[in-house]
């Protein structure tokens, strides 16, 4: 089990500077909303995913008025035994990852060394916004299991682009159309595998952990849908081929898959309340967990990002009970009330560790 034993800041967002020892097993992080609890989990993602989990730019990475940010992880128990990560972000747009003092020529490389999952309450966009948050999703999640995924995924969306051109360029020789969509082809094959792999395990495990979480009183389903759930790739394109020259674009392939979420037989967007929506979502992330533990040697480190938000006390220490002593490993979790999550926790284990939060300033407490 690889966990983040310590943690140095500086600037990165409203934390101006922090250097913070964490428990393998829980982490507290506490204090009001907009102080830097999220903040701080956000850095825990960013040394695994290069990225934020709440903005797709790194414009908004760094603290403002600072030259950049700097995020610097130790890591013990994976293979091996100690891990370094250190992320620079400069506001001149570079960006640099080192692990263990080496600097990785390709960012994509980092990903899946240090895997992670979170769950907070951005996202809701899985359910209610457009199928791109959906595939964004299992980007994510099979881009930390398997590199060749993220190869695939990169390709694809590079010729994507190039056809879409050169369906919009007056004259483009047919030829160049079907050489172009004959190596899409390739990619397309094996994203649409994987994402039919991933959710199929993702599917069964989603639907015990909601039963578990919410007492089994409704029923829950993920269902991939695909253009190439009709006709292979090559013949998708040609097929669409006349279709995709007036509009302009590219109008099948696996740039349009999504998941179908599903309560009871219906969408889950229109029957569920906000807490049968916040309970499938948790379920949906400890599916993720679970597949990914699964699938690599190193087990992901567990962000709860404002878990008590639209759940009842009996529900959240359910939870928390179940990941504490379900061989789960490292764990984060943030909330408003300390006394509340003190309580929680403390019921159900003494490994846990306590930090506040204010102003960007965190502190261990006793």
């Amino acid at each position: 089990m690889m966990f983040l034993r310590r943690i140095i800041v500086r600037d990165f967002k409203i934390i101006n500077s922090a250097d913070l020892s964490f428990s393998p097993k829980i982490n507290c992080i506490c204090g009001n909303n907009g102080e830097g609890k999220t903040c701080l989990l956000d850095a825990v993602y960013y040394l695994s995913m290069t990225k934020s989990f709440l903005s797709s730019s790194d414009r908004y990475t760094y603290s403002y008025g600072s030259s950049g940010a700097i995020l610097h992880g130790s890591y013990s128990g994976g293979t091996p035994s100690e891990e370094d990560v250190a992320v620079s972000v400069s506001s001149d747009g570079t960006k640099t990852v080192r692990r263990n003092g080496k600097t990785y020529k390709r960012l994509s490389d980092h990903i899946g060394r240090i895997p992670v999952v979170v769950t907070s309450p951005s996202d809701t966009s899985l359910i209610h916004d457009s199928g791109e948050e959906r595939r964004r999703f299992l980007n994510m999640m099979i881009s930390q299991m398997d590199p060749e995924y993220l190869r695939s995924v990169v390709a694809y969306n590079r010729l994507l682009k190039q056809r879409n051109a050169a369906l919009r360029q007056e004259g483009t020789p047919g030829m160049l159309l079907d050489t172009i969509s004959e190596r899409m082809c390739a990619p397309a094959e094996y994203v649409f595998g994987k994402r039919k792999e991933a959710v199929s395990m993702l599917a069964a495990k989603a639907g015990e952990f909601y039963r578990l979480i919410s007492g089994g009183r409704e029923n829950v389903e993920l269902r991939y849908r695909s253009d190439l759930d009709r006709m292979p790739p090559a013949e998708l394109f040609a097929a669409s081929r006349q279709k995709d020259k007036v509009m302009g674009y590219t109008t099948s392939g696996v740039q349009r898959d999504d998941l179908e979420l599903v309560m009871d037989g219906h969408p889950l967007r229109k029957c569920a309340s906000q807490g049968q929506q916040k309970s499938f979502l948790i379920a949906l992330k400890m599916a993720q967990y679970q597949v990914m533990s699964q699938s690599r040697e190193t087990t992901p480190i567990l962000l709860f990002d404002d878990l008590f938000d639209k759940l009842d006390s009996l529900r959240v220490s359910s939870l928390i009970r179940m990941v504490v002593e379900g061989g789960f490993g490292q764990i984060f979790i943030t909330d408003t009330d300390r006394e509340r999550l003190r309580r929680t926790v403390g019921g159900i284990t003494d490994q846990g560790s306590f930090f506040n939060v204010a102003s960007g300033v965190i502190t261990e407490i006793n």
